[in-house]
Order: structure tokens, then C-alpha cells, then sequence
């Protein structure tokens, strides 16, 4: 991640590591914490809260680098979970329609949270991803903006999955450049601050690209064994 900033001529501590521990133990999610991690990466709701729950108290342990152990929804969102994400998670980066914000707001009034959101962007329309279409983020991030409870942070992208990184560049460079021009019509730019993007075969070039929050899973916790279907 140093080198990669460097590179990019930007400061090393301006990108954050989200640790991806789905699917891997709380036992793995402690060491981690041991070792001086603090913000943590989960797909899906009640997995998450098991490990939240879990870890609980344990922010003292964190490093000096931050106060606090910070939970990361990243994985697609159900407006049916929307409450109990809410609720529970610090961020969550997969905001993909005015429904779903709208039950996040809800949830976190109800609850008394803040939690930060980000705008989950689809630039490369493909089937199997979940995302807002570009034309469509200017209106959420107004409704975001207008929320009772969740702050509005920035933009979310998962690229296409290729074996070469530079692939992806793409893709992330795009989505730097419509941050940009939301902050040109008018979007507060403390509010697109984040650009989560980039993961374990591509973090480098999405930190050269701008990446503030890289979200990085098999290269930290090693590769994931997903059951087989019978």
C-alpha cells in the first residue's frame, strides 16, 4: 500500500485497509486486532453482527492508529436487513437506491446511529453486480444529504473481475472522475471524501487511482474455503 502511494505521489495514511473477514472465524478477526487492525470488512448481515458482537470491548486493544474497531458493511444489502445494518455497522458501502437509503435513515434514526454511507456505483453494468447507475447517484446523494441520521462519505465501485490489475484501472479511474464532477454541480466534497475501491488482486492500482478505503480479504486472512454445493 506504501509503495503504491508513493507511486502515486499521494500520502501513504490518506488510504485506509479494510480487512475483509468474511467467512473466516471471530478467532481470526482477534489476531488481526492483535496485530494493530482496526477496521474490519463483512458481506452479509448476521455474519457480521456475530463477529461485531464477538469483538465487543476489544477496542482498547486497537492500534495507536486509531480509537475504535470500525465495522464495514461491503457486501449487497436487502432493504429487509436495512435495519439491523443500521444499527450495528459504522459504514456501509453499498448503497444502491433511494429504497435502500431511505430504510438505512429510517433504521439509523430509530436506533440513534450515524453511520457513514457510500454510494455503491454500476459503471460497468454487468448482470451479476449490484450498483446505481451513474445517472442515478446525483439523486441519491441529494437524499443522502437531506438524511435525519446517515452522513453521506463517498462512492463504492467492484470492477470487473480480470487477472491483470491494470484491467481494473479503468474502472476505478472512472469513478474518481464522477466524484469529481458531482463536487463540480455541487455535492459537498467532505461528503465524497471516500472512494472505496480496489481489493486484494488490485489495491495497488486502485490506490494509484485515488483509493481512500481498499478492501482487502485472501492476501491478509488467505484464501477463503466456500462450501460446495451438493
Amino acid at each position: 500500500m506504501d509503495a503504491a502511494a508513493h507511486r502515486a505521489h499521494r500520502n501513504p495514511r490518506d488510504t485506509r485497509l479494510i480487512a475483509v473477514s468474511k467467512t473466516f472465524p471471530a478467532e481470526d478477526v482477534l489476531a488481526a486486532i492483535a496485530a494493530g487492525q482496526c477496521d474490519f470488512g463483512e458481506n452479509r448481515v448476521q455474519e457480521g453482527l456475530q463477529k461485531i458482537d464477538a469483538t465487543r470491548g476489544l477496542s482498547a486493544v486497537a492500534s495507536a492508529k486509531a480509537d475504535a474497531i470500525e465495522w464495514h458493511l461491503i457486501g449487497h444489502l436487502q432493504t429487509n436487513k436495512a435495519k439491523k445494518a443500521a444499527a450495528s455497522f459504522a459504514w456501509i458501502h453499498a448503497v444502491d437506491s433511494l429504497e435502500l437509503l431511505r430504510k438505512l435513515d429510517d433504521g439509523a434514526a430509530e436506533a440513534g446511529t450515524r453511520p457513514h454511507i457510500l454510494i455503491q456505483v454500476d459503471l460497468a453494468h454487468e448482470a451479476t453486480k449490484s450498483g446505481a447507475d451513474a445517472a442515478d447517484v446525483p439523486a441519491i446523494a441529494t437524499s443522502a444529504l437531506a438524511g435525519r441520521a446517515v452522513q453521506l462519505a463517498g462512492l463504492m465501485i467492484v470492477p470487473p473481475i480480470a487477472e491483470n490489475p491494470e484491467d481494473a484501472r479503468l474502472w476505478f479511474r472512472q469513478l474518481r472522475e464522477l466524484r469529481d464532477q458531482l463536487v463540480v454541480s455541487g455535492v459537498p466534497a467532505s461528503a465524497l471524501r471516500e472512494l472505496s475501491m480496489g481489493m486484494s488482486h488490485d489495491f495497488e492500482v486502485a490506490i494509484e487511482e485515488g483509493a481512500t478505503m481498499v478492501r482487502v480479504g485472501s492476501a491478509i486472512f488467505g484464501a477463503r474455503d466456500y462450501p460446495v454445493a451438493p
